[in-house]
């Protein structure tokens, strides 16, 4: 049992957090992310929509990374 509880804990203590803490904190960067694909996606559609979104989320994100 010890070593499941194991697999859950070791990355989140890693970058000093909590499970719970880093469940949220890559949940919200994987919302961001698909947030980002998406508005790229529609760029490329339609290239005078989100003209500058995607890069203003992956800069967030980056900021966010190494912030941490």
């Amino acid at each position: 049992m010890q070593s499941i509880t194991r697999l859950f804990t070791a990355h989140p203590q890693s970058v000093d957090e909590t499970y719970f803490e880093h469940l949220l904190f890559a949940g919200r960067f994987s919302v961001m992310l698909f947030a980002a694909g998406f508005c790229a996606l529609v760029h490329a559609i339609l290239p005078f929509a989100f003209e500058k979104t995607s890069g203003r989320l992956i800069e967030r994100m980056h900021g966010m990374i190494h912030n941490r």
